[in-house]
């Protein structure tokens, strides 16, 4: 039994190495996917788009700086 739960946390680490990086792209996809049922026609795709690739991003940037500073100390 030990075996099996070492190979599935070993799995779920592949996909999900920092819990906040994980929470925050998941919102910023909720958020997109709001959006683009909540905008008019015409602008819904652009609008979820840009929402999309900022977000993740700026997540990104984040994640990246806050290890950064871990990383220093």
């Amino acid at each position: 039994m030990n075996t099996l739960r070492a190979i599935l946390e070993e799995i779920w680490g592949l996909f999900v190495d920092d819990g906040n990086l994980a929470l925050a792209l998941l919102v910023c996809c909720v958020l997109a996917g709001a959006l683009a049922r909540a905008a008019p026609a015409p602008w819904a795709a652009p609008l979820a788009g840009a929402v999309l690739l900022l977000g993740c991003l700026a997540v990104l940037l984040g994640n990246v700086v806050v290890t950064a500073r871990r990383r220093r100390r």
